[in-house]
């Protein structure tokens, strides 16, 4: 026996093959349809995350209720990124027509519940020869015919079809809704990146600055037979590797802009980001209950959605044991001759019903349930594995906040000491009191310090951003059932 054994694994069609004309009346008057109802797959849902003690809650959370998490950052230039990211990337596009097919799938499902009704108007010439006489005759027929058919749906074969394109479309959707928050997050992480860099060349940039003026400074007093030539070597070196450093930096946020602009759906030739003197500020993040997860991830509504379908399917696959019924009837005019084709002795009909019924198919309908059973059991694996993925996302980037956090305000008191440091031992280089070669290490300690306190902001700003999209960004399954139900009309 296995640890996770099929809830449909002793099928019930199985017991009730003999019974199958005998439920046929109760069945119809029922209007139940074969197979098992759908039942959400349990789940042990922690009460709250472990990570959570200590969080400190953000109210309101209007800007996530909305769905527009990145508003969260308060950057217009972000927002508007990311509203062109919506309606122009490539990836969003094609998950855009995948959903319009599966919409189109369901359409195409309900419109098997009612009666097809087809039209033909025809002409057809034909000739024979007598074995006699060998002499041939031809003659013209005119035929036009409106017939209709129409499926009953006995034991909900087709309520199932329907039930399982509904839940493919919702799928669907949702996988359009995650791609849609995944490429958003890969933009915010991107920009604040970005951001982040700016500041990152602004600071090497003014430390190009100070160094240049260093190495003015200890060649004035090499000049004046006051420092050693070492000194002055010494200080050009510093300034070419920050210089090197800077370069460096350039192509880095070139790469970050154009990926951006892949993104966007613009050629990165077309697209540039003017350097700013501003970092996003960090957000305040609401946060949501373990149990609200299953909601509020398009993903875990994907996978779930995709476990209703293969329920559903579950019920087709054993109404194939059971009679399909048929309605079908038929009419119109046959005639030789053109001009009283439409007439009342060239009139015919044709009425009645059709039952079928599978006497002996060698197994396969049992193969079939049995497929449909292990295709739902693999995707319920999926989507428990997708709701623990979810549970894990959440428990690292709220470590990891806080970790981070703590971290930063560490080095804070880091960077306040090392520009202390250089202050003072700028002070006594000037006074003649300590060689450069004691400044430069304290320099390039404070700049190690002021570039490590840039990274923990970069590091802290993107793990907000997948703290939010861990949290399902704002999305909600709500406006899952809201679009379907405007699809559905």
């Amino acid at each position: 026996m296995t640890a996770f054994a099929s809830p449909h694994a002793s099928h019930p069609v199985r017991r009730l093959r003999p019974l199958a004309l005998a439920l046929l009346a109760g069945t119809v008057l029922a209007g139940c349809a074969i197979g098992p109802d759908y039942r959400r797959p349990e789940i042990a849902t922690p009460a709250q995350f472990k990570q959570a003690d200590g969080w400190r809650q953000a109210a309101p959370a209007d800007a996530l209720a909305r769905g527009a998490w990145w508003e969260l950052y308060g950057d217009a230039e972000l927002n508007a990124l990311v509203d062109r990211l919506n309606g122009a990337n490539q990836t969003v596009a094609q998950y855009e027509a995948q959903y319009r097919q599966a919409r189109a799938l369901a359409r195409s499902a309900r419109g098997a519940l009612f009666p097809s009704v087809n039209a033909s108007v025809g002409r057809t010439r034909s000739g024979s020869s007598s074995s006699s006489t060998g002499a041939g005759s031809v003659r013209n027929n005119y035929d036009a015919q409106l017939s209709a058919s129409w499926e009953l749906d006995l034991w909900g074969k087709l309520r199932r079809t329907v039930e399982a394109e509904n839940a493919s479309t919702a799928a669907s959707l949702a996988e359009l809704a995650a791609i849609r928050l995944s490429l958003q997050s890969e933009l915010v992480q991107n920009y604040l990146q970005l951001r982040v860099m700016d500041e990152q060349q602004r600071l090497l940039q003014a430390t190009v600055e100070a160094y240049r003026r260093s190495l003015q400074m200890t060649q004035n007093q090499y000049k004046a037979g006051v420092a050693a030539r070492a000194d002055v070597a010494q200080a050009q070196t510093q300034l070419k590797s920050t210089e090197a450093s800077l370069v460096d930096l350039r192509w880095q946020r070139a790469q970050l802009e154009n990926a951006i602009a892949v993104l966007l759906g613009v050629p990165p030739a077309d697209f540039s980001l003017a350097v700013r003197e501003a970092v996003p500020p960090l957000p305040d993040i609401p946060l949501a209950l373990p149990s609200q997860l299953l909601e509020r991830r398009p993903d875990i509504a994907s996978a779930e959605r995709s476990v209703i379908a293969a329920n559903a399917e579950i019920g087709v696959a054993e109404a194939a044991w059971f009679p399909d019924l048929t309605l079908s009837a038929s009419g119109g005019y046959s005639s030789n001759s053109f001009r009283d084709w439409i007439s009342v002795p060239n009139r015919f009909w044709s009425l009645g019903p059709q039952l079928a019924l599978t006497l002996f198919d060698a197994g396969q309908r049992s193969a079939e349930v049995d497929r449909r059973v292990a295709a739902y059991d693999q995707t319920v694996a999926q989507y428990r594995q997708t709701v623990l993925d979810g549970f894990r996302e959440v428990e690292d980037y709220l470590v990891q906040l806080k970790v981070l956090e703590e971290e930063a305000a560490v080095q804070r008191e880091a960077l306040d000491a090392a520009r202390e440091s250089l202050r003072l031992t700028t002070n006594q280089y000037k006074a003649g009191l300590i060689s450069y070669l004691d400044v430069v290490s304290v320099q390039a300690t404070a700049l190690s310090n002021e570039r490590s306190a840039l990274t923990l902001l970069q590091s802290r700003l993107i793990a907000s951003a997948q703290l939010v999209v861990a949290l399902g960004g704002g999305w909600h399954s709500d406006l899952l059932d809201a679009e379907e139900s405007v699809a559905a009309e």
